[in-house]
Formats: structure tokens, sequence, C-alpha cells
């Protein structure tokens, strides 16, 4: 029986639930993997070849050869597992989260500074103003 999510209307937001926990699994596993040096630098060395040695999905895969993190995080990925992969490559979360919203690492910490994203756009569209 699947759960009420009246959540999933938020345009452009996918909220980590149980079941993009599920599906995320592996991705988020192999992105924990990254938390050991020997791992990084296995990873650093043949992405591919470390990949492949996860079960994730072909599209999982891609997704993280190509670093779109917005697509791993459709895939199921969490934001706080999907960081290791930005460390691995020398990126702060800030800029990550910079990319992540179009933005350069400079704009996105202006937005923040200011006070963060508007709220416009932003809402469940069945919420009433």
């Amino acid at each position: 029986m699947a759960l009420e999510k009246p959540y999933k209307d938020i345009p452009g937001t996918t909220i980590f639930d149980a079941e993009q926990s599920r599906k995320g699994y592996h991705l988020n596993q192999f992105c924990m993997s990254l938390m050991k040096a020997e791992n990084r630098a296995r990873f650093k060395a043949d992405e591919r070849a470390y990949l492949d040695e996860w079960p994730m999905t072909e599209e999982q895969k891609q997704a993280v050869l190509a670093r779109d993190l917005n697509w791993c995080i459709h895939l199921g990925g969490n934001i706080y597992f999907l960081a290791k992969i930005g460390a691995t490559d020398g990126k702060s979360f800030q800029q990550m989260a910079g990319s992540m919203t179009g933005m350069s690492e400079e704009e996105y910490r202006d937005m923040m500074i200011a006070g963060g994203r508007s709220i416009e756009g932003n809402r469940s569209i069945g919420e009433k103003k």
C-alpha cells in the first residue's frame, strides 16, 4: 500500500523519504565508501571500474560520472552522502550547492547570506497563499 505524499507537488523538490532511500541505497553506500582514503584513491584512478563494483543502476553510475548531483538526488541520492563525491573532487559543499542551483559559488554564498532563496515558486501547488 502506497503512502499518501502531500509533499510530491512542491516544484523542483525531491523529498528524501523511505522510497527514495530504497532507490538510492547502493548509490549512497558508494558515496559513504569515499570516506576511506584508499577508496577515494581507487575511485579517482578508475572511476568507472570502481563504480562497477557497486550494484547501482547504470543511470546512477552515469549521473555520478557526469557529477550531475541533481540527477543523483532524483535517483535516490541523499545530499549528505553525495557531498562525499564533492569532497573527493576537492569541492566544498558551498561549491556543490551553487552548481546544483546554476549559480557560482559566490552567487550562492551571497544568496544564503541575504536570507536564502525566495519562497515564491517553491510552495506546494495545492498550498493556499
